[in-house]
């Protein structure tokens, strides 16, 4: 029997969707992201998901078999991320583009607010969870505290562990 266990959310929500739909012609691999913690605090939290073809198979053996979802990210039909919090928000890929979507309550539907997002080549601000910190490789650590520890005046505090480059 599957059941949810936080050390391998991933793995049993996957088996359960094949066990399911066994004869569905696709699969859809859904995660929390890590965020929990933030409900207490009205901070977001969110999800994120990726749907594969499923592979064409005889076998009703296989049907089930969670393998079916380890497969290249070539094989992608969609992916993306939603955070709930406030506000609703989705950025979605279907293969070309990236875009994001805000949720209008009024309408019950989501809204496209951000066509063709890009990362650009240079950023300001740098978030991350540094609540495993003390175990990564030295070198992550340099890099990070290269970003983290710069001159004061060139930093701006935006919150949740955030910073700005002015």
């Amino acid at each position: 029997t599957a059941r949810f266990d936080q050390s391998t959310p991933f793995f049993t929500a996957i088996l359960i969707s094949l066990y399911i739909f066994a004869q569905g012609k696709y699969i859809v691999c859904f995660d929390p992201l890590d965020g929990s913690s933030n409900i207490d605090c009205l901070g977001s939290i969110g999800s994120i998901f990726s749907v594969l073809r499923r592979p064409e198979t005889d076998d009703p053996e296989q049907f089930i078999d969670v393998r079916l979802a380890l497969q290249t990210g070539r094989n992608i039909v969609t992916a993306g991320y939603a955070l709930y919090g406030s506000a609703t928000a989705m950025v979605l890929s279907v293969g070309h583009g990236v875009h994001g979507f805000m949720l209008d309550p009024s309408l019950g539907e989501f809204i496209l607010t951000q066509p063709n997002m890009i990362i650009r080549q240079r950023g300001d601000i740098y978030s991350l969870n540094e609540g495993y910190a003390s175990f990564w490789p030295t070198a992550v650590t340099e890099y990070v505290n290269s970003k983290k520890f710069t001159k004061a005046s060139e930093l701006m505090p935006c919150g949740n562990g955030s910073s700005r480059i002015k």
